[in-house]
């Protein structure tokens, strides 16, 4: 790429902004009727994106306000405003802030968990440079996050640059969602999520937290936010390895189907492990497992008790018992076809998901597979989890989710945020991964009837608490 950055357009355009920004730099947020109540609300969003104790970098840091909300463990701020710099330093000692122009970052090191650009995007003189730029301070688990204006906001922040109750700004970019997607693609990043906020930057109690929390979330009205928010990550290195699978088997009252299970799952990565969490059954199916493990000796597998209630603590107590790195959910009932892991585990190593998600409902179901009010549910859970994720998530009760171990972890850490209180372990898993923002995708499988034993799941109790837990989560979520 030709050195735009000794043009001398460029070096005229960065030499008006960094006047421009020296002269506000002492010009407290908190003085502006508009900008304290919009600022507060952008520290509240990122915030509940950004796990406290993460290594942040901020680009446009400005007076560091946003960087120290999110209290990072390790942050790091820059900005081409020598002015704001030494302001930010100031105000937030405990921070590192650098006086640097966003399209040369070369001479920074480090790998951050997050990186994130508010209200920059429309003042860069080449925002895929930039971007190329913070791609080489990304990680695989990396996390970019921006805001920016929207375009329908341009007449009336102009009018209020007018009134003077807005910091007034040089001409701006004003990029739509779609230009944003295009430009982090050409830079190496594909986008996992976007949406909008802000609807009443006024601090009016009650009225402005309705539209701001609530109304904004809601389509028409959503289309007249004030800003767009996107979380990208870097596009997968697709270099193919062999890593360890665990796959975490609940079983209750599946005695019948065991030897088909163990005979059926096919081998994948370095190792394949087996790992038998039963259920305290009334039939025979915890000797029945410990039986089939001796008669196939060289197979790696593990047998426990399940130590509480659920399959949810079923799968979490396997999860903390498996030795590979990548984790799989089977279902012992056999509807989902062992077959078909091999499907999970390539989506995963090749970077396409960070959570892959099995999807019954895509293809035509054997006649007794799923009862017609169960499919109804499965239906409106689909809609309802895609709305409040952010992402496609078309069958949220399917059995078989796979991810890494690594990420697992991470979404255990974070398990309080949502409580404990899933008996599938479905959404604990969902809830988590949507917040840590892995990348979610749906993987289609045939599913099957049942050959042995009945059901677990009651339709109507079952139901009622997944309600529940839609609206307890979406309060987590969506309406923060």
């Amino acid at each position: 790429m030709a050195e735009i950055i000794f043009e001398d357009g460029y070096k005229k355009y960065t030499a008006e902004r960094i006047h421009h920004w020296n002269q506000y730099s002492i010009y407290p947020t908190s003085q502006n009727l508009l900008k304290r109540r919009y600022h507060s609300r952008v520290n509240a969003i990122y915030s509940n994106a950004i796990p406290q104790g993460s290594d942040v970098l901020e680009i446009g840091c400005g007076q560091g306000d946003l960087l120290d909300a999110l209290h990072p463990s390790y942050g790091m701020g820059i900005d081409f405003s020598e002015d704001m710099i030494k302001e930010a330093t100031k105000n937030h000692p405990d921070l590192r802030f650098l006086c640097k122009d966003a399209h040369q970052l070369g001479e920074i090191k480090h790998k951050f968990d997050y990186i994130i650009l508010s209200d920059l995007v429309n003042d860069l003189w080449d925002v895929q440079r930039v971007f190329e730029e913070i791609n080489k301070l990304s990680k695989p688990s990396t996390r970019i996050i921006i805001n920016h204006y929207s375009r329908i906001w341009q007449v009336p922040i102009k009018i209020a640059e007018a009134l003077h109750l807005a910091i007034p700004t040089l001409e701006q970019n004003w990029l739509i969602l779609s230009d944003m997607e295009d430009i982090l693609k050409l830079s190496g990043f594909e986008m996992i999520h976007s949406w909008r906020e802000i609807l009443f930057p006024i601090s009016i109690p009650i009225i402005a937290d309705f539209f701001d929390k609530f109304l904004v979330k809601v389509w028409p009205f959503s289309w007249f936010a004030m800003t767009n928010f996107i979380i990208a990550r870097p596009e997968p290195n697709r270099k193919i390895s062999k890593p360890a699978v665990s796959i975490i088997i609940p079983a209750r009252n599946e005695a019948g189907n065991i030897s088909s299970i163990i005979n059926r799952i096919p081998e994948m990565g370095e190792l394949t492990e087996l790992v038998f969490v039963e259920g305290n059954s009334s039939d025979n199916t915890f000797e029945t497992i410990k039986s089939e493990i001796l008669l196939h000796p060289k197979i790696n597998a593990q047998l426990i008790k399940q130590p509480g209630k659920g399959k949810g603590d079923a799968v979490r107590a396997g999860f903390d018992l498996a030795k590979g790195e990548i984790l799989m959910i089977l279902d012992a009932d056999l509807t989902v076809p062992p077959e078909d892991l091999p499907r999970f585990y390539n989506a995963l190593i090749t970077g396409k998901g960070e959570f892959i998600n099995g999807v019954r409902l895509v293809y035509p179901m054997e006649k007794e597979a799923m009862r017609f009010f169960n499919f109804l549910g499965n239906k409106f859970f689909s809609i309802a989890f895609s709305w409040l994720l952010g992402q496609p998530v078309k069958d949220t009760l399917c059995g078989t989710k796979v991810l890494w171990k690594r990420d697992y972890e991470r979404i255990k850490a974070g398990r309080n945020y949502f409580g404990d209180f899933d008996p599938f372990g479905d959404f604990d898993l969902l809830f988590g991964a949507a917040r840590l923002n892995l990348r979610i995708i749906d993987l289609p499988i045939r599913y099957h009837e049942r050959t042995y034993g009945t059901t677990n799941i009651s339709r109507w109790s079952h139901g009622w608490l997944l309600l529940k837990m839609v609206a307890f989560a979406a309060g987590r979520i969506k309406f923060i």
